[in-house]
């Protein structure tokens, strides 16, 4: 996510910059042939290639809506967990405690055992942030965005579940480490010391029942997430897409050949260039907007940033157990002040 006001019109221009190039050959190769050679041929009227564009703009536009919901989703999912877990902290926090004991426990234990249902809960947020950043083969991954990933230190590999070790106790993270979904696991931990304090009576039943609710959000946020990850935007809708606004690009020049040469002078012609480069970028600036929100935990620029969102969790909700040694919030990376 662009943590500033906008992009600037250089990166935007910058992030493009090879289609824009081959925007202006494309062009210039009719219009020079037209003008020197005379071949009349290249002259395709307007109103048969505006009537295509028309009609992309439209597809276009509803490609552009339904990734703009998906990416909307997975800010709405993030939200839902940033509220879950300060509810989950605090009812740890209050509801964990000698009322109903069985054998009583110094403040000292059950401030531990806050801490230790707090502390997986921030090693829940990180696993599943790292899952949510493993790369699928629908994703993009051009050798910029590549490069970008690894700058930002978000590209996946199982080494980064070793962010988990000072969140567990060592019995707990060997555990998980031999689970396919870890965050998932690191949940069904949760619910099991739950259940082992209530036998204790260190939560006494329905505050248990309001717990394990809250264990029950999680994994229902987890889902919801993990559906828009594993499942992409429809190829047949990004592929269509794609063909649609690469045939009207192709056609683009020729029609801008017939408007600017019925202008009366000859040299109205080099007019066509400029016009027919500016109106492909449009075009396909829009068609790469929507490609590129398709995947809203991919690592990339226009991502929902989950890994910040998980570390300003992990701070507000420690230092409701007024925990002091903390994390700093995380900064933009890069030039363009990403916050992933």
């Amino acid at each position: 996510m662009q943590a500033g006001k906008r992009f600037t019109l250089w990166q935007t221009i910058n992030w493009q910059k090879k289609y824009i190039f081959r925007f202006l050959i494309w062009s210039l190769l009719p219009v020079t042939l037209y003008y020197f050679f005379e071949w009349d041929a290249l002259s395709i009227p307007w109103q048969p290639i505006s009537l295509i564009g028309i009609a992309v703009a439209f597809y276009t536009g509803f490609k552009n809506n339904s990734s703009y919901e998906r990416l909307w989703e997975g800010r709405k999912i993030w939200g839902g967990i940033v509220n879950t877990s300060r509810s989950f902290t605090v009812m740890i926090r209050d509801f964990v405690s000698n009322d109903e004991a069985l054998d009583p426990r110094s403040e000292e234990a059950l401030f531990e055992m806050r801490k230790a249902f707090v502390h997986r809960h921030v090693a829940w947020l990180y696993a599943l942030t790292i899952q949510l950043r493993k790369q699928k083969a629908w994703e993009h991954d051009t050798k910029q965005d590549m490069h970008f990933r690894e700058l930002a230190g978000v590209k996946f590999h199982e080494s980064q579940f070793e962010q988990l070790k000072p969140y567990l106790d060592p019995e707990a993270y060997s555990y998980v480490m031999q689970k396919g979904n870890k965050a998932s696991h690191l949940l069904s931990l949760q619910s099991k010391h739950l259940m082992k304090l209530r036998r204790e009576g260190i939560i006494e039943h329905f505050r248990h029942l309001e717990l394990q609710n809250m264990i029950t959000e999680m994994y229902t946020l987890q889902g919801k997430a993990e559906r828009i990850k594993n499942f992409p935007f429809p190829r047949q809708y990004a592929t269509v897409t794609f063909f649609f606004i690469v045939l009207f690009i192709l056609l683009l020049p020729f029609g801008m050949i017939d408007l600017f040469s019925s202008l009366g002078s000859k040299e109205w012609i080099w007019a066509a260039i400029p016009f027919s480069v500016v109106a492909s970028w449009v075009f396909w600036m829009m068609e790469r907007i929507g490609d590129y929100s398709e995947n809203p935990f991919e690592g990339l620029y226009n991502d929902v940033p989950i890994t910040s969102m998980a570390r300003g969790i992990e701070i507000d909700i420690r230092q409701m157990l007024d925990e002091t040694n903390l994390p700093e919030p995380l900064q933009p990376v890069g030039e363009m002040d990403i916050m992933l």
